[in-house]
């Protein structure tokens, strides 16, 4: 990848690169309800809303479960092997740096003359 974003170059494999980042949101997210769930069903007295709680809890852990596997399938996620999964920490954490690095604004912010008319007065 170089520094030009307008390269299209730099469109290689990013659908897969898009996936795997929403791929890994969804699984966070997913460990943050599990844990979330487990600590409401901790704190609740009502033994219906700690069957509903139940249910929701294993329904949870089963989606948790299946993004897993689904990354581990992609070769997406790999907490089996340390190694591999570092290569690619790595590899995101330096794809992220020359994002980071990319100049995708101009120095111009000026947005005079964009508009058909001006703003409504309030």
């Amino acid at each position: 990848m170089n520094n030009d974003y307008l390269d299209p170059i730099n469109a290689l494999n990013m659908p897969e690169l898009a996936d795997t980042t929403l791929a890994t949101d969804f699984l966070i997210r997913a460990k943050e309800g599990v844990r979330n769930l487990a600590v409401a069903l901790t704190e609740t007295a009502s033994p219906d809303l700690r069957i509903l709680l139940r249910k929701q809890l294993k329904q949870a852990i089963q989606m948790h479960q299946e993004i897993t596997e689904l990354m581990i399938e992609k070769k997406w996620f790999h907490p089996h092997d340390l190694s591999e999964q570092y290569q690619l920490d790595q590899l995101s954490a330096k794809n992220t740096i020359m994002i980071g690095n990319m100049n995708l604004f101009t120095g111009e912010t000026n947005r005079k003359g964009m508009f058909d008319r001006t703003p409504d007065a309030h």
